[in-house]
């Protein structure tokens, strides 16, 4: 769907509106005088699914009647695709549906987002080669960057799921252990060098028990969140061999608090780069399985105004969400609907496309300037880091929020006094 669906909603039919009727993401919303429920964005509005369901206008065997969207995302794509046809008949402009529904539009302003639906295991990658290569030269040298089976499978690691936190969500700076070059001896302390890392989570939908294919693992997916996932890099330094990063990456990873899901980004799909070497054949692509998504960061110290310090684009994926969940399966590792599936870091070729710090600044040697006159090599206390993502077709787009994060001091003491 290549033009702009129009709707009732008529905050929905700009350009630029993020949520269009082309979108309908999926989230979990709360006002003051009435609990957590599920919804869809249009416009500037969010539709209340469950209040819907509860009153029989939709019948999905109650798959709404908690707040998460894991119940409705297990039912299966035959049923993703029919909310989205009913919703989309239902909002469309000129439908006679619209006198029945206006009475469960609640303004975005009005309500509090949640968490969109409950993260059972958490796997993030390391698929982005331009950042894959800018970090192991840093680490490792330039002759070492690449390690030997980066071109040949996606890399990843286990992550906390229990520190998944929804868009808002502010983050203390970990303590950990951590020893500078010119140290004999490692010490205990608050991390000095915490940073943040511009990715895209898949999240899986449909559970398998065996290997996927790659074909298959795409079906699987519901639909893609921003993701934030915060890291200590002065304590992934010291920890990270020979078994790669632990305590590092476990403070907290923020996801954005709308997922959009996979059919509203069919329009957007593309190749991904162009492959060094041949995969091996369950890895291969069948079709254009990555998406052209444009990606930002901005950050704002305590009280001041956001400076964009970066732009890329999820299409700079070495290997795309169904290469990733296809690797990960294949070893017979049963996957869960809401396992969340972090892309990895996502860099462009180009400095100014880096999607951490850690490479905006090369480590902390060449900080960045904000708008405020204000550098950074790391995050300081206080500042905000907003990512935010867009599909852009010529006549509208397709928007994922805010995925949002403000940094807290470290607290004086880690233990709590016995």
């Amino acid at each position: 769907m290549t033009y702009l669906r129009r709707s009732w909603v008529s905050s929905a039919n700009t350009t630029s509106c993020p949520f269009p009727l082309n979108n309908l993401p999926c989230g979990v919303f709360s006002t003051p005088d009435q609990r957590a429920h599920c919804g869809v964005a249009i416009g500037d509005h969010i539709l209340d699914v469950t209040a819907l369901e509860a009153a029989g206008i939709l019948d999905f065997g109650g798959a709404f009647s908690a707040p998460t969207w894991n119940a409705f995302m297990a039912s299966g794509a035959k049923i993703w695709a029919q909310l989205r046809e009913q919703l989309t008949d239902m909002l469309a402009e000129g439908s006679a549906a619209q006198p029945q529904l206006a009475p469960f539009l609640v303004h975005q302003h009005a309500a509090r987002l949640h968490m969109p639906f409950t993260v059972a295991e958490f796997t993030d990658f390391y698929a982005g080669r331009h950042h894959a290569t800018n970090v192991g030269a840093m680490f490792r040298g330039p002759e070492h960057a690449l390690p030997a089976n980066w071109l040949h499978m996606p890399i990843g690691y286990n992550g906390r799921a229990s520190s998944v936190v929804v868009s808002g969500t502010k983050v203390r700076r970990p303590w950990g252990q951590v020893k500078a070059p010119d140290e004999s001896q490692p010490r205990f302390a608050p991390s000095a060098r915490f940073d943040f890392e511009l990715e895209v989570g898949a999240v899986v939908g449909s559970p398998s028990e065996r290997p996927l294919t790659v074909e298959e693992a795409d079906a699987h997916i519901f639909g893609y969140v921003l993701l934030n996932d915060w890291s200590a890099r002065d304590i992934q330094a010291w920890e990270y061999q020979p078994l790669g990063p632990f305590k590092s990456k476990s403070t907290a990873t923020t996801i954005g608090p709308w997922i959009v899901m996979k059919a509203a980004l069919e329009p957007f799909r593309c190749a991904p780069p162009k492959r060094d070497v041949a995969l091996l054949a369950h890895l291969q692509d069948p079709a254009p399985l990555s998406y052209d998504i444009e990606l930002t960061a901005m950050l704002a110290p305590a009280g001041k105004r956001a400076s964009q310090i970066t732009s890329t684009n999820y299409r700079e994926l070495y290997y795309t969400a169904a290469q990733q969940l296809a690797h990960h399966s294949s070893s017979g590792c049963p996957m869960r609907v809401g396992d969340l599936i972090g892309s990895g870091t996502i860099s462009g070729a180009t400095e100014e496309s880096r999607g951490s710090l850690l490479e905006l600044s090369w480590g902390g040697q060449a900080p960045i300037t904000l708008h405020t006159g204000e550098q950074r090599g790391f995050l300081h206390d206080g500042d905000t880091v907003t990512l935010n993502g867009a599909a852009r077709a010529e006549s509208y787009t397709i928007g994922f929020g805010d995925c949002a994060g403000s940094l807290l001091p470290a607290l004086k003491k880690p233990f709590k006094e016995i």
